[in-house]
């Protein structure tokens, strides 16, 4: 562009709409015609022939309000009267022989290149569209339940900075290490089981891990502060009725009126007895965890390494689930009662019934210490174990029919087909379903895992929604359904 010469339009847009002249008025005979005023640049006009300025070329559009420039000849121009000027049109024609390119884009090499396309005229990219609409979320929870849980993690925090000046103080810091290093094998153990039984329909995480700390901080927090006070009012007692008497009903109390809370602050997410049995075991994990760094280090200041090896075979090897197996039939209790749509007086009086079975069992395992140990843990507690792994087993199974029986609902009404009911209710159709989606193109495991998932909320969800004990079930039905579509489309995709 040619300093002092005219100024280029954008070929990327329209040209500007020019000034419209004042209308000119009709003579009167009082008043002279006015004469019109001259333009630089006239436009073309019925019975005018375009002008071109001197120097430039011959074929270039025509601007409109071109400020006069010395050296040119000023061109008259007059417009009929009450008539304005026509508008300024630019024609393919002009747009392919105007030789003006936009500042973005005249960064040009000083060759051009034997393979590039000449595009005098570019129109500007179509618009984006907007972003399309993600997966629906599920109805959070409600407010009153998130601002209790956080109030009890605040507790929590609170509790362990009190067990961890006890066990500083009374055990040593090294002691305590030790023991919490050895401790942290019986609770993987555990944990590692409780999430083979939670992977049928897991729970929420902040619950797992409110589980697993009301045990380890909470119970035991509390039960030291109960025994603090019997011991203040009632005296010492003897080591059998401490251990067979007190110890069971105590801490069993404490670990069932956490499985209890856990009811209260997530109705929604405790709706059957798996539930109960997986929140019972996880909270009675928690407090073996706390326990057993008592003992180890007890041991390790008591009788050395030697005294430490035995009660690690004892407690981490030989019983790693008794604390989880004894809370969680508090557990199953209170999820029968949730299964069956009860009162929370009725959920309480079943989770008393339930917890009385534990204190029994725990009753029976501490009396077996002062006995013949192995005698009654191979005669009694390994029964006991192999019963509730089996009884573990039954309620999946029950889980599983329920689930396709309400996911056969769904299909009834063209929302899956009985082939996906088979594959999504079943253990061996998830492990088909994950071996097939392992051979898409990129691996759509983690997919199917979600489509499995939100299938499986999705029958607990209409069985609430059946029960009439979830007033929000309505709501969750339709986000799993929309969201059950979207990761089918995505493992289907091509």
């Amino acid at each position: 562009m040619s300093s002092g010469g005219p100024s280029q339009p954008s070929p990327y847009t329209p040209p500007p709409a020019p000034q419209q002249p004042p209308a000119q008025q009709a003579p009167t005979p009082q008043q002279p015609p006015v004469a019109p005023q001259p333009q630089a640049y006239p436009q073309q006009q019925p019975g005018y022939p375009q002008q071109q300025p001197q120097g430039y070329p011959q074929q270039r559009p025509a601007y409109p309000q071109q400020q006069q420039q010395p050296g040119y000849p000023q061109q008259p121009q007059a417009y009929p009267a009450n008539q304005p000027p026509a508008p300024q049109q630019y024609s393919a024609q002009q747009y392919a022989q105007s030789s003006y390119m936009p500042a973005q884009f005249s960064q040009r090499p000083a060759y051009a290149s034997v393979l590039a396309q000449p595009t005098p005229y570019a129109p500007p990219a179509p618009a984006a569209p907007s972003p399309a609409q993600g997966l629906p979320a599920l109805p959070a929870a409600r407010r009153g339940g998130r601002i209790a849980l956080y109030s009890l993690f605040g507790f929590l925090g609170l509790l362990l900075i009190a067990l961890i000046a006890y066990f500083g103080l009374f055990l040593g810091p090294l002691a305590s290490i030790i023991g919490l290093v050895l401790a942290l094998v019986p609770l993987a153990i555990v944990f590692f089981v409780v999430r083979m039984i939670d992977r049928w329909e897991p729970e929420p995480k902040s619950l797992v891990f409110f589980a697993i700390a009301w045990g380890a901080i909470a119970a035991v927090g509390l039960t030291l502060l109960v025994d603090l006070g019997l011991t203040a009012v009632l005296g010492m007692r003897g080591e059998v009725a401490g251990a067979v008497i007190q110890a069971p009903i105590v801490e069993e109390f404490w670990k069932g009126f956490g499985v209890f809370l856990i009811f209260l602050i997530a109705r929604r997410s405790f709706d059957g007895p798996v539930d109960g049995v997986v929140y019972g075991a996880l909270v009675g994990a928690g407090f073996a965890f706390t326990e057993n760094i008592q003992y180890f280090a007890i041991s390790l200041i008591e009788g050395g390494g030697e005294q430490l090896t035995v009660t690690f075979i004892l407690r981490a090897i030989m019983s790693p689930f008794a604390h989880a197996m004894f809370t969680s039939l508090t557990g199953l209790a209170i999820g029968l009662a949730a299964r069956r749509h009860a009162s929370t007086g009725a959920v309480l009086g079943f989770g008393l019934l339930g917890m009385l079975g534990a204190m029994f069992l725990h009753g029976l395992w501490n009396g077996s210490s002062f006995a013949n140990f192995f005698l009654l843990y191979f005669v009694l507690q390994v029964p006991l174990f192999v019963g509730f792994i089996f009884g573990i087993i039954a309620l999946r199974r029950e889980e599983s029919r329920l689930t396709k029986a309400r996911l056969g609902d769904y299909a009834a009404a063209g929302w899956f087909t009985p082939e996906e009911v088979t594959m999504l209710a079943t253990p061996a159709g998830r492990k088909t379903g994950l071996g097939w989606a392992a051979q898409l193109r990129g691996d759509r495991r983690p997919l199917m895992r979600e489509f499995i998932k939100d299938a499986t909320t999705l029958a607990s969800v209409r069985q609430r929604a059946i029960t009439g004990r979830d007033p929000m079930a309505p709501a969750d039905e339709q986000a799993l359904l929309a969201r059950t579509r979207a990761t089918r489309a995505a493992l289907l995709a091509y």
